[in-house]
């Protein structure tokens, strides 16, 4: 499955590769981009909806398909260089002067130098009456606790929290030494040594129920290394057990939003797909979650478990009235 974090830069440069290339085979362009032709297909569907405001005939990028080639018709201004308008490059110094005011996020001498390059460009932006917003807002609670954790940063505290874990259910107390903020597909995360686990481990920012700084210093231990999320935050283990799910077309999100490998596109839009998970009740919930959406392939083991946990919730439900047969 190819992550987004490569997707998108090989979509940029798809269009002037296929401009350059016209009636290029598509198994060819895919051996050139390291992809699968399947994969590659999909990233042309995608093109086929990108292009400038207005999105309607004549503004979308057109592709022509024949036989196993591929040309570019319209290209939808990308064969050019970016010209940002006044708000384009407003908006765009807004968010990278809130990057670089967060701790151990980017390098802030890259970001200062981008800045310096957009403001002395910004003379040349075509003026426009875009108003200037913050688009997608954090919560309230979770914009607290990012400015707690930068403050215990700039002091080199550590910190007592109550976090949240999403895979096992669970609320537990934990004090760590943090070590960086991370910003991954614009959710927040502390990275930070964890005292009770005794390993560097990642907080998504809205999951950290409460929050104190401690009156003692942050001291991580040497060996503690930095996470690798160039796939991304979840890193699968070969330990885990591995479930292969059927996806009606409604739960297909699924794939999206969880760390997934699609196997087969099925008939009727249905989707297979692999999945790892680290706690067996987790996986149980979210397929119960999804009302009928999902089919367990494998293990027989989970799909056993499923079948147990909704018979044990029928079984319990059987003195209200609305469950009884008619």
């Amino acid at each position: 499955m190819s992550g987004s974090s490569e997707r998108m830069p090989r979509l940029l440069a798809l269009v002037p590769y296929l401009l350059a290339r016209p009636g290029i085979e598509i198994d060819e362009a895919a051996r050139d981009f390291d992809v699968s032709p399947r994969q590659l297909r999909k990233d042309l569907e995608l093109l086929w909806m990108c292009g400038l405001p207005g999105y309607g005939p004549g503004d979308l990028i057109d592709l022509s398909f024949e036989g196993d080639t591929v040309t570019v018709t319209y290209d939808a201004g990308m064969s050019r260089p970016l010209r940002l308008t006044g708000g384009e490059a407003t908006a765009l110094l807004v968010a990278l002067r809130a990057l670089a005011e967060t701790p151990g996020v980017v390098d802030a001498d890259a970001v200062h130098r981008t800045i310096a390059k957009i403001e002395t460009a910004a003379g040349q932006a075509q003026p426009s009456g875009v108003v200037v917003g913050k688009a997608v807002r954090e919560a309230a609670s979770t914009a607290r606790t990012r400015q707690a954790v930068q403050d215990a940063m700039k002091a080199r505290r550590a910190l007592r929290i109550r976090y949240y874990t999403a895979s096992k259910d669970q609320i537990t107390e934990r004090t760590v030494d943090p070590m960086r903020l991370l910003i991954v597909q614009a959710v927040g995360y502390l990275e930070a040594w964890c005292r009770r686990a005794e390993g560097v481990r990642l907080f998504r920012l809205d999951r950290i129920d409460d929050l104190r700084v401690l009156d003692e210093p942050a001291v991580p231990p040497a060996h503690a290394e930095p996470t690798d999320i160039s796939d991304g935050v979840f890193s699968a283990r070969p330990e885990q057990p591995v479930a292969e799910l059927v996806l009606d077309p409604d739960a297909r999100w699924v794939a999206e939003y969880y760390p997934s490998e699609e196997l087969a596109e099925l008939d009727g839009g249905r989707l297979r797909v692999r999945m790892r998970y680290g706690d067996e009740s987790w996986m149980v919930r979210l397929v119960l979650s999804l009302g009928g959406e999902v089919q367990v392939e494998r293990p027989a083991e989970l799909a056993e478990a499923v079948r147990r946990r909704a018979s044990d919730a029928l079984a319990r439900g059987l003195h209200v009235p609305s469950t009884w047969k008619q």
